[in-house]
């Protein structure tokens, strides 16, 4: 895969390098610059209601919140940010105010007199979204940059008076009409749509801004993030970045897709404020968002491992899988394969393999498999002493391996690795504790293509080293697939959790990797933790789908009816559904647009109404909420998306 094209897009590709930013001050806090990485949330109250927005505020701040967020969806909520301000004063919090604004352009302005910082959604700022493909001349568009100048103008003439800094924020699912119609739904069109808003304000000298690429795609938010800052330094530009995923979920999924998403951008140095999307109290995203944040705070920039680095051939800007020859189930088309460790626990019957997906039914003599059931177990000295399933491949140590046991496989290391002719003709795996490309292992690679290199390393710059380590391979044409493994010694359960979805999700999203094998030392992080979190990576980083998404916003003061009790019950009845894609939105401001990402959509559009999507299509209008569930079970029978749980 080679081409001409410009990468630039961080400070280090092969080690790691933090951007340097133009510092933004929100009140007494400076965003950008030499500041730390800034943890921020938004509250889910009613902000009409004072008291509880105040109670709820305090929370996120002695959890770590440094900037508190909180919607204005009209003009009335931003004159109580006034009343809000003056509470958290009073009770001794100095924390700066965001207030986040959609469609009402008026009550920004009345906002960025009041509090230190004002989000504005430029997709949505002077627009409303009708899903209209418009074909614009360049004499149109131009008149509808006119009338974008008009209406934004005057707010940037209020921040630069007041003081009041700004985060233009596009998310991608509420891009104009306008970029659509010019871009489409792509990462190019997320950065344009800051970019209009942002030369406006420049026009007026104005540059107290942060900016932000928000999506439920990792992908497209990974890309359009770098996409943004390739443009910035063509445009002579360093605004601070303001990271997140949006409609991220909940619970365990919800975190592994904000740390693949926000990891990954993190690895590449980019980032000075996160705030972790959960549909959960906002006081439990900020743990989640300083040990994301906290692992960058005294890292180092350190070579790469390799003597010398290899051109830089990958496309950051969108998603190419390195290209691989197929062993065995791995490489090629064939999804990642997942790897689980269970050599510390004895093999004696079918019951050890439950933790990671397989059961095994006495009566029945038949194994039932689940849709995150490993697709390798590597046993160590040990070979299984019962028939294994016919998808399942056994890794163990090459001390213990014969060559008459069915889809059991050797693991060589480098110092007993036999000669070519004497290696296994089947599939071999390598293990590889340096990540020096030596002639003679790309010789051996090239002449055994059943030869599978495992990398791994415990560096602290791990991601960076193990790109190099692919990028030699990629440059000597070198096509065996590889498995990249990790193993966590000193992480409790989230920090592994969190540490394992960045470093895997960060080479995944690259399109490198054809197999994962995670490990943990901690006795608190269990096999099957261990399974379920290498599955939710893959997913997260979507090279792999093996159970249902949902595609669910953490919920704020616009959300029209209880969104975590929501989601509960409808995961509770839809999540068999491997595959499905569930949206699950508090209000309409990005409802139609992340619809695009999911199968079928569930938005508030009304106190206890709920209307139904299709993809982008509107089905069913204004339900009750008390009947909308059962409607939406209804839509997905309709469209022979559903199956009957298994019992």
């Amino acid at each position: 895969m080679e081409h001409d094209l410009d990468v630039r897009y961080c400070s280090g590709l092969f080690q790691y390098k933090r951007l340097i930013t133009r510092e933004v001050k929100a009140g007494v806090l400076g965003i950008g610059g030499g500041n730390p990485i800034r943890i921020q949330s938004m509250t889910t109250t009613d902000t009409l209601n004072t008291q509880a927005t105040v109670a709820q505020s305090i929370r996120m701040i002695e959890a770590g919140c440094e900037l508190v967020r909180i919607t204005a969806p009209s003009i009335k909520e931003a004159q109580n940010l006034e009343e809000i301000k003056k509470e958290l004063r009073a009770a001794g919090f100095q924390t700066p105010i965001a207030a986040d604004i959609h469609f009402t352009p008026n009550a920004a302005e009345l906002a960025a007199r009041l509090v230190e910082k004002v989000r504005i959604n430029p997709g949505n700022y002077a627009d409303k979204k009708k899903f209209s493909q418009i074909d614009y001349t360049d004499a149109s568009y131009e008149t509808e940059l006119e009338r974008i100048r008009e209406r934004f103008t005057p707010l940037v003439k209020i921040c630069k008076e007041y003081g009041t800094a700004m985060r233009i924020g596009t998310n991608h699912g509420s891009l104009s009409d306008r970029i659509m119609s010019r871009y489409g739904d792509s990462p190019a069109g997320m950065v344009e749509s800051a970019l209009e808003f942002l030369r406006i304000a420049e026009e007026n000298n104005f540059y107290d801004i942060v900016l932000s690429m928000k999506s439920s795609n990792t992908q497209v938010m990974v890309q359009a993030y770098r996409l943004l800052v390739s443009r910035m330094m063509e445009l002579g530009m360093n605004y601070p970045l303001h990271l997140g995923v949006t409609e991220a979920g909940e619970g365990e999924d919800g975190r592994i897709k904000s740390a693949v998403g926000i990891g990954t951008l993190l690895e590449d140095g980019l980032g000075d404020t996160l705030r972790v999307s959960l549909t959960e109290d906002p006081e439990f995203e900020i743990p989640v968002a300083r040990t994301l944040a906290e692992r960058y705070a005294n890292r180092k920039s350190t070579a790469p491992t390799a003597n010398q680095t290899p051109a830089y051939t990958l496309n950051p800007f969108e998603y190419t899988r390195r290209g691989t020859h197929v062993s065995d189930m791995l490489g090629g088309e064939q999804v990642p394969r997942v790897v689980a460790d269970l050599s510390k626990v004895t093999i004696e019957s079918q019951a050890a393999f439950f933790r990671v997906g397989y059961a095994y039914s006495v009566p029945n003599d038949k194994w039932n498999i689940a849709d995150t059931a490993c697709d390798y177990i590597y046993t160590g000295r040990q070979i299984p002493p019962f028939e294994i399933p016919g998808s399942l491949g056994i890794i163990v140590d090459s001390e213990v391996w014969r060559s008459n046991s069915p889809r059991v496989y050797p693991l060589f290391t480098i110092s007993n690795l036999p000669e070519k002719e004497n290696l296994p003709s089947g599939l071999t795996f390598l293990a590889l504790d340096t990540l020096e490309v030596e002639p003679w292992l790309l010789e051996r690679l090239k002449e055994c293509p059943n030869l599978i290199p495992v990398v791994s390393t415990d560096k602290e710059n791990s991601v960076q080293d193990i790109r190099v380590f692919f990028l030699q391979l990629i440059a000597h044409r070198i096509t065996n697939p590889v498995i990249v493994k990790r193993n966590y010694n000193h992480t409790d359960d989230t920090a592994f959790q969190l540490y394992a979805a960045t470093d895997l999700g960060a080479l995944l999203i690259d399109g490198l990797g054809d197999g994962v094998w995670l490990g943990s030392s901690k006795q608190s992080v269990t096999e099957k933790q261990v399974n379920q979190t290498a599955f939710g990576i893959l997913q997260a980083a979507r090279v792999r789908i093996s159970k249902t998404e949902y595609i669910s916003c953490p919920s704020c003061g616009r959300t029209l009816f209880d969104l975590q009790e929501t989601t509960a019950r409808i995961r509770a009845r839809t999540s068999h559904l491997k595959g499905v894609k569930i949206g699950i939105m508090g209000c309409i401001v990005n409802g139609p647009g992340e619809m695009a990402d999911a199968d079928f959509g569930y938005v508030g559009t009304g106190e206890g109404k709920i209307t139904l999507y299709k993809g982008r299509e509107v089905v069913k209008r204004n339900l009750a909420a008390s009947e909308a569930v059962d409607e939406l079970i209804q839509l997905i029978k309709l469209h022979g998306r559903w199956t009957e749980p298994a019992p």
